[in-house]
């Protein structure tokens, strides 16, 4: 059973503009401003996200990004696989139990091309403590462990999913199939996922261009916030 979702408190607007992702000719948008809550926000509902530049002469120093094509996943077009569901019956879907313990799962310094910085993780934590970001958790029904699990923003009709981590088969996948039943169920128009990978074409991402997926970004954030957000278990 859900418990009441929280509406989130908006932070204090960001004192910084971002360039018109229309305008650029290259996926990164800009470098430099801060990661307030605002100016995250700002950028989300601009079409861009942060992810830091590599290198030890810009550790630390936030860059914005905005893919040219964009992966998103379609509500309606993820792809279960027999085994997979199957898998699911392995784990219970909880949301926003852990937060933190997904977002440092995900920044394992020993995952290969690791980017979530100690600054990235303090950013999405503010954003969770106002209500802003999510994570979805796979819990083992065997022994009650964390599993895998997803983290993100939701803005409205917008989900923006950031990272995502497993430590048992299959768990990563559980958690996406449960945060799609939850978009699904409370109205949600856009699941952005930044670059379409192998891993994510299986499940059915698909890549749109700059310009599309604006107008998709347009329409979800003209939707109202799903009533879904909230600390629950969303399905046992």
């Amino acid at each position: 059973m859900r418990e009441p979702s929280v509406r989130p408190i908006e932070p204090p607007p960001t004192s910084w503009a971002f360039p018109d992702p229309t305008r650029a000719g290259d996926e990164l948008i800009a470098v430099g401003a801060d990661l307030d809550p605002g100016t995250i926000l700002t950028a989300y509902r601009s079409g861009l996200f942060p992810m830091p530049l590599g290198g030890a002469e810009t550790h630390g120093v936030p860059a914005w990004w905005s893919p040219d094509p964009r992966g998103i996943l379609p509500l309606d077009g993820l792809r279960v696989s027999r085994s997979l569901r199957k898998s699911c019956g392995r784990f219970d879907i909880r949301v926003n139990t852990a937060f933190e313990q997904v977002v440092d799962a995900c920044a394992d310094p020993a995952r290969i091309h690791g980017w979530i910085s100690p600054e990235i993780r303090e950013a999405y934590v503010a954003l969770h403590r106002l209500g802003w970001a999510h994570s979805v958790e796979a819990w083992s029904r065997d022994d009650g462990s964390l599993g895998g699990g997803l983290y993100g923003v939701a803005i409205c009709g917008l989900f923006a999913g950031e990272s995502m981590f497993h430590r048992r088969s299959d768990a990563s996948k559980v958690a996406l199939v449960g945060l799609v039943d939850l978009l699904r169920s409370g109205g949600a128009r856009l699941l952005d996922v930044q670059w379409s990978t192998p891993h994510l074409t299986g499940l059915g991402a698909v890549e749109v261009s700059r310009r599309q997926y604006l107008k998709l970004l347009a329409d979800a954030l003209a939707r109202p916030l799903p009533s879904v957000w909230g600390t629950s278990v969303w399905r046992t």
